[in-house]
C-alpha cells in the first residue's frame, strides 16, 4: 500500500497558514478555556516552524514571505492568555 503524507488543508489567509504551521511545529498552543494562541517559547519548535515555512510555503508565496509571516505571527503572540485571571491556563 502506498503511503503519502497528509496534505494540509487549503488556507484562507497567510496568517491562518502561519498559525497552523506554528501549531503543527509545537511553537504555540491554545488556551483550552478561551482559545487564545500562546507562545510556548521553545526555540527548537520555532526553528521547525521556520524550516517548514522555507520548505513548504503556501502556493503563490515565496519562502522568504512565508518565513516573514511566521516571524510576524510569533511577534504578535504572548505567552499568557489575556482572559485568564492569573494568566495561568
Amino acid at each position: 500500500m502506498l503511503m503519502t503524507r497528509e496534505r494540509r488543508p487549503a488556507i484562507r489567509t497567510l496568517r491562518g497558514w502561519a498559525l497552523g504551521v506554528l501549531q503543527e511545529a509545537g511553537a504555540i498552543h491554545e488556551c483550552e478555556e478561551h482559545g487564545w494562541a500562546k507562545d510556548r517559547a521553545d526555540p527548537h519548535a520555532r526553528a521547525r516552524a521556520i524550516d517548514l515555512a522555507r520548505q513548504e510555503p503556501p502556493a503563490g508565496v515565496s519562502p522568504d514571505e512565508a518565513i516573514a509571516e511566521i516571524r510576524d505571527v510569533l511577534d504578535s503572540i504572548g505567552d499568557i492568555c489575556p482572559e485568564c485571571p492569573d494568566g495561568d491556563c
